[in-house]
């Protein structure tokens, strides 16, 4: 699979370089015409991983959070 389509070794930082330099691209004068749909399917497919990521950031921290409150509730 190339870059493009493969985001299962692609990092969040990594994402979000990749969809900084999309949004340059974009915002360029000179945009390629011929890419832009490809880009924005891109840059959609990358914003999706980015909040699969952070979703599972946050269920991973609540699960944290809860065991040390349980920890510290049992050792009161």
């Amino acid at each position: 699979m190339s870059k493009d389509t493969d985001n299962t070794d692609l990092g969040y930082a990594d994402a979000v370089g990749e969809l900084d330099q999309i949004l340059r691209e974009l915002e360029s004068s000179d945009v390629d015409v011929d890419r832009l749909a490809d880009r924005v399917s891109r840059a959609s497919a990358l914003i999706a991983l980015c909040r699969e990521r952070i979703a599972a950031a946050e269920v991973e921290i609540e699960r944290v959070t809860t065991d040390l409150n349980a920890a510290a509730d049992t050792s009161d």
